[in-house]
């Protein structure tokens, strides 16, 4: 999800001496403190994105808010006799912070901690650092090799990329106006670290009662009682989810509040009645009960996810064909080139990717070498395939591509839990850095940036995104097993992918009542409403339902989706009454908001490990 949108320029004859300007070679690029702030930037983005990515399953493309802090950092240090951060400094800036943010995507929300549920082997620091490296330089090689080609040849759009090079033009343009946006964005950050700090200690202190709705709900057949608390129909007082929700929209704003609706005001009370699902043994009368409940309602609302995002990517099928039939070898796209990666450079890369995602896999987890090699291959032609829907849609299908290697190894290897989980691992994780490259490149193609420098920029964030974020995923959730699939850490992205891998590893048989049902009717809801978004006219689609949205809502606590509704809606207040002003700075507040609650939560997460001190 990226953090702002803009216009893309204007493809239809443009050459590409009119769309890309030459690389410049006087301004300074890749100096020492464009990729130690990027680093740095990442590493904390990073914490971000693994904290929203365990409560709500989403990540957030981390370029403009590394601009802008960036832009911030200097403009201040400036005063005490620094040198002004250039533009083309900056964008190394982005480039390597976008790619540590995004070290989450590499399995550190998803599938890491479901194999660790399903099987009990818990990564150490070392290990997840190595592991989620290789993971993302198999995405990095693939991007140089395809930059060529889907950038200069094909000239696709790379919406995030083109946002954030219109982004950073605007703010060495206008530097006032930059600025305004930094104080914004670091206005939201204390707004959602105050507000988390203050919810702590209130329930730390228990200073106040839960915000639930006091009217009880009941049985149909009377078999048992309830009040909405139970259920989770109750106002959250979160930051991040209001931040999420004006990012998102009202379209999926709307469709949250619906499944909301549908799953925690009737589904779940019919699976209470049916004896489908039960209330926690000796449980508060005011306690929520999300975990037990989730045990079944998660398997109708991962299969929505899964039918709808698979259905969803199926639309892309000419982009599939493009990218499968349409680009040279990597090895021929890098000629004669003087700022690409040199193309021994590149083989080398390529090499080495392959055989650490090789040797890895084989090591850590004791996946038979044949599905290791295969996955890795496997993974080079999905991950072209991501970067060529990323490329035309502005949106990167990380879950189905992951989806699509655990369907596969879970028919070419039924009940291998870490050969399902860890090869898909390898897909999802490059699949998104290369789409990160790319669009960063396109970014960089835009402003004359030289690419050969941004491909080892990426490199340097990468390794930091590594080394913070498994350190963070650490002391966030020490305790996997015992932690996650809760309401503190409702972790849909884990729930989806532990579903997959259990449907392989134990069959139908062992699901829940009623579970292959609901699961059956979902899916096809899912798959019916995601042909209807891409079937019916543009005006009418918003009126669509978002399957993935209502989906989500099955798998976390309805406080979530009403919070992130209560966001999408001010937020559509806000645009239509303020327009300017919400172009200006609404995506920027909100991701604030986000990182304030986030890096706060965190902070947290590292006081009570220390300290031993719950709440």
């Amino acid at each position: 999800m990226s953090d702002e949108e803009a216009t893309a320029p204007r493809e239809d004859g443009d050459s590409a001496s009119e769309m890309f300007p030459p690389v410049d070679l006087d301004a300074p690029q890749l100096t020492l403190r464009a990729i130690t702030t990027g680093m740095l930037l990442g590493g904390v983005l990073s914490l971000c994105n693994i904290y929203s990515g365990l409560k709500i399953g989403w990540g957030f493309n981390m370029s403009i808010t590394a601009m802008l802090l960036g832009f911030g950092i200097f403009k201040m240090a400036e005063r005490v006799g620094s040198k002004p951060f250039g533009l083309l400094e900056n964008n190394i800036n982005q480039t390597a912070a976008s790619s540590a943010a995004s070290i989450s995507s590499a399995g550190l929300v998803a599938p890491i901690p479901a194999l660790t549920i399903l099987t009990g082997q818990e990564l150490g620091w070392f290990v997840l650092v190595i592991w989620t490296f290789a993971v993302s330089l198999v995405g990095v090689v693939v991007a140089v090799g395809l930059r060529r080609q889907m950038i200069l040849v094909d000239r696709l759009t790379f919406p995030g990329g083109v946002a954030s090079a219109e982004t950073i033009r605007q703010m060495y343009a206008r530097g006032s106006e930059a600025m305004a946006r930094v104080w914004m964005l670091l206005g939201g950050a204390a707004a959602g670290a105050a507000t988390k700090m203050t919810v702590y200690l209130a329930k730390l202190h228990a200073w106040a009662p839960p915000l639930s709705l006091p009217a009880r709900a009941g049985g149909a057949a009377g078999v048992g009682k309830y009040t909405f608390a139970n259920l989770g129909l109750s106002l959250d007082p979160s930051m991040l989810m209001i931040g999420v929700g004006a990012i998102i929209g009202i379209r999926a704003g709307v469709s949250l509040l619906l499944g909301a609706a549908l799953s925690w005001m009737w589904l779940a009370p019919m699976a209470l009645d049916a004896g489908w699902a039960h209330p926690p043994p000796d449980a508060p009368a005011d306690a929520l009960w999300f975990g037990t409940i989730n045990k079944w309602m998660l398997w109708p609302g991962v299969a929505m996810m899964v039918t709808a995002a698979l259905t969803s990517f199926a639309f892309s099928w000419r982009s599939v064909l493009n990218a499968l039939r349409g680009s040279r070898s990597a090895a021929e796209d890098l000629t004669g080139d003087a700022h690409e990666v040199p193309k021994k450079v590149f083989l080398t890369g390529l090499a080495v990717a392959l055989l650490l995602a090789t040797v890895t896999q084989v090591a850590f987890f004791a996946i038979p070498t044949w599905i290791a090699v295969l996955g890795v291959l496997l993974t080079f032609v999905l991950a072209i395939v991501a970067a060529r829907v990323s490329g035309e849609t502005g949106i990167t299908p990380v879950g189905p591509m992951g989806k699509v290697t655990q369907l596969i190894f879970g028919v070419l290897s039924p009940g291998n839990v870490a050969g399902n989980l860890m090869a898909a691992n390898v897909t999802g994780g490059a699949a998104s850095q290369c789409a990160d490259l790319l669009h960063d490149m396109k970014t960089g193609a835009l402003i004359g940036a030289s690419p050969r420098l941004q491909a080892y920029g990426q490199v340097f964030g990468v390794m930091a995104g590594a080394l913070v974020g498994c350190a963070g995923y650490m002391v966030l959730v020490p305790d996997p097993a015992g932690m996650l699939l809760t309401e503190e850490w409702p972790a849909p992205a884990v729930a989806a992918w532990k579903a997959v891998a259990e449907l392989f590893r134990d069959g139908l048989d062992a699901m829940p009542a009623m579970a292959v049902e609901a699961m059956a009717i979902a899916g096809g809801l899912g798959i019916l409403l995601a042909v209807l978004e891409k079937r019916v006219p543009k005006k009418a689609a918003i009126w669509v339902p978002s399957p993935s949205s209502i989906g989500l809502a099955m798998v976390v606590p309805a406080l979530y989706s009403i919070s992130m509704f209560l966001g999408a809606l001010a937020g559509w207040v806000v645009t239509k009454q303020r327009p300017n002003w919400s172009k200006r700075f609404l995506i920027v507040l909100a991701a604030g908001l986000i990182a304030g609650e986030s890096l706060v939560g965190v902070g947290i997460a590292i006081y009570k490990t220390l300290t031993g001190i719950g709440g």
